[in-house]
């Protein structure tokens, strides 16, 4: 049992971590080259999207992550778990304190209502995404780590 949870908690991150990924460095990049206000709309499009599928894949994979550490504490390894579990956190902290807020406001904004300084919104949260996309990347790391 302890084998499919690791397999699970690793797959259900790793999925999490390719798509935080693909957001830093695919979408916003072919988001930024659309013409006009697409790239905008497509944004605020997305932050609708994920923003409300993220929160529970967030949780669920410190969840997740917890009860892999529980259930395997006395394995080797545990510790590495334990760290990509507390790199989830701070991934969490991370989102709860710079990276929603900011999307709470971007994805409301349409061309008619968005504020002058839209881009400069968005640029910052793209800085912080990328910070928050290193962690998870390390996150994930500890628990492959963990499984060898």
């Amino acid at each position: 049992m302890l084998d499919a949870l690791e397999v699970f908690t690793t797959v259900v991150v790793g999925v999490m971590v390719g798509v935080e990924f693909s957001v830093a460095f695919v979408i916003n990049r072919i988001l930024g080259a659309l013409p006009d206000d697409a790239g905008q709309l497509g944004r605020s499009h997305g932050g609708r999207m994920l923003g409300a599928v993220m929160p529970f894949w967030y949780i669920g994979s410190v969840v997740l992550c917890a009860a892999w550490a529980v259930a395997g504490r006395s394995h080797e390894g545990t510790g590495l778990v334990v760290g990509g579990a507390a790199l989830l956190v701070v991934s969490v902290v991370m989102s709860l304190l710079v990276l929603v807020p900011i999307n709470n406001r971007s994805k409301t904004w349409t061309v008619e209502n968005r504020p002058a300084d839209w881009r400069e919104q968005s640029n910052r949260w793209d800085r912080w995404h990328y910070l928050r996309v290193a962690v998870l990347v390390g996150a994930l790391t500890l628990l492959v780590a963990a499984l060898a």
